[in-house]
């Protein structure tokens, strides 16, 4: 039988917990998973390896969007297959798949769904599955982190938006597979591998995790009139016919900030820097789905 490793964040929560997720192996036939617990997602990486190593072939990873970040990051390019069991907050690569958000029918999809072959992005050296940022998207996911999200959950988000809606913007030069595509003031710059953010609004209505290719947009929008007509682009699907919004696919991504500017990769802040390197890394995670996905 397939070697299967579970790899939990002791913090996040679902359902029946990690009592009930056992119980469900047990009855699918998993008896004796390679098992291992963290309590921040910062440990993953080094207990994905060591799965690796001792032979899993399929990895639950129980968490949120940062939590699979950090395992994706350690099983990228390898055989392995990622089974999510999404007991984050938002879940936004889990839900972009299909993955549903109870443990019994996630396991399934693990043990009994269709591998799909997905697409990564590299920033700065670490791989991510959903979507990269700096700026604005950085900065609420910074003030969102630990207390609020648990919290209050998506609700968050909306308070960490309105709370630096009016930091001041920042100069960013950008160049696209080589050329010069962006050299102006910036307040956000995303980066997507997939569209769907959380309520249904799509960040990048054309993206897909198998085309070998990035999405990259840039917001300038400043005052709150501003900010306000490009999420209502957003809230119908046409986010990149906002004034306020420059947009386009890429390979290759090279960005310099001036001053410094915050980054995160899938809802894990990073620290400020000077310059973002991007690349995508196609065919480089196997995931496993729900087999009438697609």
């Amino acid at each position: 039988m397939t070697r299967i490793a579970v790899i939990a964040h002791t913090g996040k929560s679902m359902a029946g917990g990690l009592e009930e997720l056992r119980e469900t192996l047990d009855r699918s036939g998993v008896t004796d998973p390679l098992w291992t617990e963290v309590p921040k997602s910062k440990y993953a990486p080094e207990r994905v390896e060591r799965a690796l190593a001792d032979g899993a072939e399929t990895i639950f990873v129980w968490g949120g969007d940062g939590m699979v970040q950090r395992a994706v990051d350690a099983m990228a390019g390898t055989d392995a297959r990622l089974a999510i069991l999404p007991a984050g907050t938002a879940n936004l690569f889990a839900s972009n798949l299909g993955i549903p958000d109870d443990i019994g029918a996630a396991v399934h999809v693990g043990l009994s769904g269709r591998e799909r072959r997905l697409d990564l992005g590299k920033m700065n050296g670490e791989h991510f599955a959903v979507m990269a940022g700096a700026g604005l998207d950085a900065r609420m996911t910074r003030d969102v982190d630990g207390g609020p999200k648990d919290h209050y959950g998506r609700l968050a988000y909306i308070w960490a938006a309105s709370k630096n809606l009016r930091v001041e913007p920042f100069k960013a030069r950008i160049e696209v597979n080589g050329d010069l595509w962006y050299d102006d003031e910036a307040s956000c710059l995303l980066v997507g591998n997939v569209g769907a953010l959380f309520g249904g609004l799509e960040a990048f209505e054309s993206a897909s995790p198998e085309d070998g290719q990035l999405e990259l947009g840039v917001t300038h929008a400043e005052s709150l009139g501003q900010w306000a007509r490009t999420l209502a682009r957003t809230a119908i699907g046409s986010a990149a016919t906002s004034p306020f919004v420059q947009a386009t696919k890429a390979e290759r991504i090279d960005v310099e900030f001036k001053p410094k500017v915050l980054y995160e990769l899938d809802g894990g802040d990073r620290k400020e820097v000077k310059r973002l390197k991007v690349k995508v890394k196609p065919g480089a995670l196997t995931v496993m789905v729900p087999k009438e996905d697609g």
